[in-house]
């Protein structure tokens, strides 16, 4: 008698491999870094993020059959070629690449050292992004699917709660949170925690020893990284001790990663409502005196403040008009206290939070507040061109305003050229901001400005860039100030607003940063360098009336003719780090190491990562309507489709045939196994009575025949036994497993009966 071939069950990926695990680890990767999205601006870091772990997952897969530390050591060499090709002019990892990597890294540690979530998506955070995501990825899929631990793999993924949730109260959107436990449950589906299992983890560990190594080192890593997390955005703080007037302690807080960001971010959120300013006005939140070589203008410790509310110095003897401003809070929360002109009374504070510093100008808290309103009593000077120009700034006694140190000589040289004919201090002013904002300056106002290229940022910003926005501009004119003897510091804040008659709206496309000018018996006068064009730019009364003296739109600008690699014979002195902008997301080309536009390669792996994660219900599907077709042709391939069919729903409710089981005893075991009912039961022996009459005697049943016995078992066992969610998700019928000598399992069902056999013979 002849014998009935087997019927494979088909599978995707080759045998045994864990398609449906290492995707599905993945996918819990992404879905737990959901909480960055508190912490980085925008969402150009997903692309970032879904390309490390879709090159984890996918190499993971092609190293499957080695040895566990080959596939965590291949992963990892996957992630640093992915950070190679996106952050560096380089083809392959190499020297050069690793350094520019690290070079990113540490800038980006710089950035979260001295920033306040969110923090923008520069190239350095974005590099930290990917390769965290990538290394974390490696990780969660050594103890998912290399361990088949998937609940171990928890212990990485806290890192990612920890961090956002140590910045703020309140910080973490909800979807972020849900989303975050959703990839945990996700990730603990791809396991059933059966023995065997159990087993396989030991087994890894006992005869992997570098593979424990690396997840303990992975695992140790998390727990470091979310008990320092509370450091991130705190450098910006002042020191513990003394109340809000001790001002003890350094701030190491940037102002410009807050300005970037609100600068950059493609909505527009509403601030504040100011009430009661007789004119538009730039709003001073914190000025800027300590400019340091190499790395830019910082924020100094205030001194000890007037404790606030209440008044905080005698009416000036600065001419000028006295107001009354109510500012009504709506969406601001900082460590600062916006304030208008020269503040003579705060009010509507709560007591002890805050303080005022008069020689910054600045009132500030310990701690960041959102107070729901104050009002300020303040002094709006209105000095004119004729008034200034009468004044000695530089004879006033404020050295640490008029600070050189570390500024390179080509800064000095070009200053003196701008100013050059100029007596007296103010028009020196005039004359440096006519340098940024003047006719036929060639400077102009962007949020994409590229890395600087020659050997000092700032030299090349005042000649060869000329192209960036307030932070640049602002830090650029005070140390030309500065270098012709005029004290001046960056102050940082925001502009006039929009007037919607009763009140002015201060949103965040307001953020701005200026220059002010130390000018004796007027006080701190404002100028602003930057070239804006969107009409956002308050032009004072005194620099409205030197325009009429300025130079022609054929007149050649002042200084222009220095090159940047020109320098006086004077020896150099150390380079200063000239506040140059990160490239805004989505416009610097990747081989500078800024971030590219939104990743679209990117994005279109993580859609390739999610189909592959629903192909194998979707192959399941596939593989069920086909042969439900076949068995209503009828035919011998109805039989062998029905049959075939009911194999495939009991291995996916986990009871798996074996190749030695007959027919009939099959069907025992599905009787047993899955409780059917009598009728399930009486379908079931009419299924086997047409199954062994067709393969072993030639008798074939006619078109229909076997659609209702086939439906009638299948929904028995769907009453014995629902499919769950990883199930439906990864069917066992598809997503078959090696047997342990390295074969594929057989189909069951396909032995023959003893009594068969008897027949037979």
């Amino acid at each position: 008698m002849r014998e009935r071939p087997a019927i494979a069950v088909p599978r995707i990926g080759g045998p045994g491999l864990p398609v449906g695990a290492a995707v599905v680890a993945g996918l819990a990767v992404l879905c737990a870094g959901a909480p960055v999205a508190a912490v980085v601006q925008g969402s150009s870091w997903i692309g970032y993020a879904a390309g490390a772990v879709s090159a984890v997952v996918v190499c993971g897969l092609l190293l499957h059959r080695f040895a566990v530390p080959i596939v965590a050591a291949g992963q990892c060499v996957a992630v640093l070629v992915l950070l190679t090709a996106l952050f560096t002019a380089e083809r392959l990892p190499g020297p050069a690449a690793v350094l520019r990597i690290a070079g990113l890294i540490n800038g980006a540690g710089r950035q979260i050292n001295t920033g306040i979530a969110p923090v923008p998506a520069t190239a350095e955070i974005l590099v930290l992004l990917t390769a965290a995501f990538g290394l974390l990825g490696v990780a969660v899929h050594l103890a998912a699917v290399s361990a088949h631990a998937p609940a171990v793999a928890g212990v990485p993924l806290l890192a990612v709660f920890a961090i956002p949730a140590a910045l703020a109260e309140g910080l973490l959107p909800t979807a972020t949170v849900v989303m975050a436990a959703a990839g945990y449950g996700l990730l603990l589906v791809v396991g059933d925690g059966s023995r065997t299992r159990r087993t396989s983890w030991r087994a890894v560990l006992r005869h992997s020893p570098a593979a424990l190594a690396l997840l303990g080192t992975a695992g140790l890593l998390a727990l470091t990284i979310g008990s320092g997390a509370g450091v991130i955005g705190t450098s910006g703080r002042f020191g513990s001790g003394g109340g809000p007037g001790a001002g003890a302690g350094a701030i190491g807080l940037s102002p410009f990663t807050a300005l970037r960001g609100q600068l950059n971010d493609s909505g527009s959120t509403e601030l504040l409502q100011v009430r009661g300013l007789p004119r538009a006005t730039y709003l001073r939140a914190l000025t800027l005196s300590n400019y340091q070589a190499n790395v830019g203008w910082r924020a100094s410790p205030p001194a000890p403040g007037v404790p606030l509310p209440g008044p905080v110095q005698p009416p000036p003897a600065t001419p000028g008009e006295v107001v009354d401003v109510q500012i009504e809070n709506v969406g601001f929360r900082d460590y600062w206290l916006p304030l208008y002109g020269e503040p003579l009374q705060v009010e509507e504070l709560p007591d002890g939070q805050w303080a005022y510093d008069g020689r910054s100008g600045t009132a500030y808290a310990i701690q960041p507040h959102d107070e729901q309103r104050w009002t300020v009593r303040t002094l709006l000077p209105r000095p004119t061109a004729a008034e200034l120009r009468t004044t000695d700034a530089v004879s006033t006694g404020v050295p640490e305003y008029r600070s050189l140190a570390g500024v390179d000589p080509r800064v000095i040289a070009l200053a003196q050229q701008i100013v050059a004919g100029q007596e007296s201090a103010f028009d020196r002013a005039i004359a440096v901001q006519d340098y940024f904002t003047g006719p036929g300056s060639g400077f102009r106002y962007s949020l994409q400005t590229a890395p600087a290229n020659g050997d000092d940022a700032l030299v090349e910003f005042l000649t060869v860039g000329r192209s960036g926005y307030c932070e640049q501009f602002a830090s650029a004119m005070a140390v030309l100030l500065r270098a012709v003897g005029v004290p001046s510091r960056v102050a940082v804040g925001f502009t006039g607003g929009t007037d919607y008659g009763d009140h002015r709206s201060i949103r965040t496309s307001d953020a701005h940063a200026w220059v002010e000018a130390y000018f004796p018996g007027h006080g701190w006068v404002l100028f602003d360098p930057t070239p804006l064009t969107d009409g956002r730019t308050i032009t004072p009364d005194y620099v409205l009336e030197t325009r009429g003296a300025g130079p022609g739109p054929d007149a050649p600008v002042p200084g222009t003719d220095l090159g940047p690699d020109e320098a006086p014979t004077v020896a150099a002195g150390p380079a200063p780090a000239a506040p140059t902008p990160e490239p805004e997301p989505g416009t610097a080309a990747p081989a500078t190491g800024g971030p590219g536009a939104v990743p679209w390669a990117l994005v279109a792996g993580t859609l390739l990562v999610v189909l592959v994660a629903l192909l194998p219900a979707g192959v399941r599907r596939w593989q069920r309507r086909r042969r439900l077709a076949a068995v209503a042709a009828g035919g011998p391939a109805a039989v062998a489709a029905g049959w075939q069919e009911v194999l495939a729903e009991s291995a996916d409710r986990g009871l798996p045939g074996h190749p030695t089981d007959t027919v009939r005893g099959t069907a025992r075991k599905l009787v047993r196994e899955h409780r059917l009912d009598p009728g399930s039961q009486q379908a079931l022996r009419r299924l086997v009575g047409v199954v062994e009459s067709s393969w072993y005697g030639d008798q074939h049943p006619d078109a229909g025949e076997l659609v209702a016995p086939v439906r009638a078992v299948r929904a028995g066992m769907a009453a014995g036994g629902p499919l769950g969610l990883r199930a439906r998700l990864l069917p066992r019928s598809v997503l078959g497993r090696l047997r342990p000598d390295g074969s594929r399992p057989a189909p069951a069902g396909h032995a023959v009966d003893d009594e068969t056999a008897a027949t037979r013979s």
